[in-house]
């Protein structure tokens, strides 16, 4: 291998405490660890420290795995990927049975190619006003695509995902929740059990809904965020620690009402 392959290969993301890109970073211990799409460990971050966490029982012996790749991208690029960045095929139970490809592109195809595109067109916005031409991009594609695309499509998921973030970007609460409403079914059809995404997801989902004095649903929505955390993130985490903070507000506004 040359030395530049080596070190792509061996890199890990740093994700925030939501979960977004903000650097690389070089790991040699974790990178001793191979890869599985339906893994039995999560990595996330705390600054830049890197922590490994089980999310369920291994057996004596077991090799303990983590996913390479975003799982819930379709088997076959998936596939592309790993062979591209990693130089081999995955031969998982999830990659033989193909699980979940067709929900991932359900709908019309020139639909969600059309909204894929406009996906991966979307940088970083840095103001206001590039979030509003984002969220304008956002509202007319999911408007067009009514009945065309189940929100279960992952590109049309993308899509509600980025409405979200614009929305949110742009204090506008109320819309934020609507989109993050509808993100909360595909979630956890693609991501079981325990995944840190979902676990975020489901908090953000959750602070909107307090956000809007919806105080029954949103401790429904963090406690079940809380339950995924504890395993992915566990109970030392700082993002636990907000989650805790917010549940604890909200069961206070509750007895209040």
């Amino acid at each position: 291998f040359p030395l530049f392959l080596q070190v792509t290969c061996n890199c890990f993301t740093i994700s925030n405490g939501e979960m977004q890109d903000v650097g690389v970073g070089l790991y040699p211990s974790m990178s001793l660890l191979n890869h599985s799409c339906d893994p039995n460990c999560v990595i996330v971050f705390e600054g830049y420290q890197l922590l490994l966490h089980s999310v369920r029982e291994i057996q004596i012996g077991e090799e303990l795995t983590i996913s390479y790749v975003e799982s819930l991208v379709p088997t076959r690029d998936r596939q592309k990927q790993l062979l591209r960045q990693y130089c081999f095929e995955c031969d998982c139970l999830l990659c033989q049975n193909q699980e979940k490809d067709t929900e991932k592109l359900a709908g019309e195809e020139h639909a969600w190619k059309e909204v894929k595109d406009a996906v991966n067109e979307v940088r970083y916005p840095k103001s206001k006003e590039e979030w509003k031409r984002v969220l304008a991009r956002c509202q007319n594609l999911l408007s067009s695509n009514k009945g065309h695309l189940p929100d279960t499509n992952i590109y049309q998921l993308k899509m509600l995902d980025c409405a979200m973030d614009a929305c949110i970007n742009l204090e506008s609460w109320e819309e934020a929740l609507h989109y993050g409403s509808r993100t909360l079914e595909p979630y956890r059809l693609y991501y079981p059990g325990f995944h840190p995404l979902r676990a975020v997801q489901l908090m953000r989902v959750g602070k909107l809904q307090y956000s809007q004095d919806m105080f029954p649903q949103a401790l429904e929505t963090l406690k079940q965020a809380y339950n995924i955390m504890k395993v992915t993130h566990g109970t030392d985490h700082s993002l636990m620690k907000v989650l805790m903070e917010i549940k604890e507000e909200c069961e206070a506004m509750m007895r209040l009402q």
